[in-house]
């Protein structure tokens, strides 16, 4: 495995300098290996958490791991857990727009201050473990100490975190979990994690530890097979939905669902979710069976109270996924960038939406199942219009047309050199609705294939919005 420049083997990164801003702190953390770049092994970051005095073991720690759905189903456990009034650190991985969201405090991201102070807490102890170890702190590494401290010196109650990739080798995994969540496993980083989901979940199943609850999504057989021998070798707890909890209701509504929850104790009527889509009340309840096991919901537990969850729920947000960020026409933004998220988006769109015709904007990174991707999405868009984020992994727009022109036929697809122009040409598509057999003003556009895709999109779209708000 090579480095990255300035990190080649034998010459660790200089002793880091203070830093004063958020850009010399970002400049500093990308500096480092990518997180896309792995060498599967826990010694750097147990060193690192070491000389930081092992601060992710002074909270409790609600760990997710799972294919989808980690990043909503963290948000809805965080706002669950700060309605109980306890306090929250969330670590999500990875950002959508800035990298100061990957750390929230209190339901909030640090603000770039923060961020810094957090950096330069950490940072005289980075040099410590590049020199002593074989390979420099990477990236991810480094912003996993961050969280961890962050965590320990504001303090937090409760600290609600996601793997990077995977589990066993994962930087997050330094914790010991009190309750190990683990969402649907599919493929996805089939180079790293294995080919089936059953190879997957060996790796994902690591999270669980002695003495910890794994509350298990539904899952294939062969997948929940893995996870219960683990759950039986470390002496885990476990819950299941479709057991001991899950969805027994869900209405599309205006602006979300009207969901019942079956919980571990209780079953939660008239909940409504500001998300759409199946999979969404799927973590919702996941989100609430992990909540009822932290609070220790055995044969003596009690039932949350049922406006107390209800008024949670309402508040759930989850940026950039299935999130409407523009009217006129509609522009619906998605992070999903494998076959099993595509699916579960295209599910939600022909279940809530009646939109005609829905224009792709899709930009995938380069080692990721794009074929699998589109022809997934395929039976929901009338064109889709390739293009690339400005990343290094990005796939090529062409490359992308090209297999999609096997999916969805020549004359449903065109290509866009940058997010900014397809947004544009997807656009002016969505209005022209009678050229697809369509009444006007009812198209829509869909932006997905990749989190850095939708954050690029995200911050054309929405921070435009927000300047002009702040000017008036």
């Amino acid at each position: 495995m090579s480095d990255t420049p300035g990190n080649t083997p034998g010459n660790t990164p200089d002793a880091p300098r203070l830093a004063a801003t958020f850009e010399e702190v970002e400049d500093a953390l990308l500096s480092r290996w990518p997180e896309t770049r792995l060498e599967p092994s826990l010694d750097r970051i147990r060193a690192f958490t070491e000389v930081l005095g092992d601060p992710q073991s002074g909270y409790p720690v609600i760990h997710l791991t799972g294919t989808n759905g980690k990043t909503s189903t963290s948000r809805m456990i965080d706002t669950l857990l700060r309605a109980l009034d306890l306090r929250t650190g969330r670590f999500t991985s990875p950002h959508v727009e800035r990298m100061t969201e990957r750390i929230s405090v209190d339901g909030e991201p640090l603000s770039d201050e923060a961020f810094v102070r957090a950096f330069n807490d950490v940072a005289p102890y980075t040099h410590l473990v590049d020199t002593s170890e074989d390979h420099p702190l990477s990236f991810f590494e480094t912003v996993v100490g961050m969280a961890y401290a962050a965590f320990a010196d504001a303090p937090v109650d409760v600290a609600v975190v996601e793997v990077g990739m995977g589990g066993s080798w994962d930087a997050t995994n330094v914790a010991d979990a009190t309750v190990a969540v683990v969402l649907p496993v599919a493929v996805d980083h089939a180079a790293y994690l294995g080919g089936t989901p059953a190879q997957i979940a060996v790796e994902k199943a690591g999270i669980i530890k002695p003495g910890s609850v794994a509350v298990l999504a539904q899952q294939t057989p062969e997948v929940t097979r893995v996870l219960l021998d683990r759950a039986a070798e470390v002496g885990a707890g476990v819950v299941r939905e479709g057991l001991e909890f899950g969805v027994i209701s869900q209405v599309p509504a205006v602006g979300g669902q009207v969901l019942a929850l079956q919980g571990l104790r209780a079953r939660y009527d008239d909940v409504f979710l500001p998300l759409h889509g199946a999979h969404q009340a799927q973590n919702a309840v996941v989100a609430l069976a992990a909540v009822e096991a932290f609070l220790g919901a055995d044969e003596h537990g009690q039932p949350l109270d049922e406006d107390l969850v209800r008024a949670a729920f309402a508040e759930a947000t989850s940026p950039g996924r299935l999130e409407i960020v523009r009217r006129s026409p509609t522009i619906v933004l998605d992070a999903a960038h494998n076959p099993h998220g595509a699916e579960a988006i295209a599910a939600a769109i022909e279940d809530s939406f009646t939109f005609s015709p829905l224009i792709g904007v899709v930009g995938v990174m380069g080692d990721k199942d794009h074929e699998g991707l589109l022809a997934a999405l395929e039976p929901v868009l009338a064109h889709v219009v390739c293009t690339q984020n400005s990343t290094a992994r990005a796939l090529p727009a062409e490359r992308l047309a090209a297999v999609a022109r096997e999916v969805f036929g020549p004359d449903r697809v065109s290509v866009a050199p940058t997010v900014a122009v397809a947004l544009e040409e997807a656009a002016t598509l969505a209005e022209a609705g009678e050229t697809f057999g369509a009444p006007l003003g009812s198209g829509a556009v869909l932006v997905t294939g990749s989190v850095v895709t939708v954050g690029e999109a995200r911050s054309l779209l929405v921070r435009p919005e927000r300047n002009r708000g702040a000017a008036r």
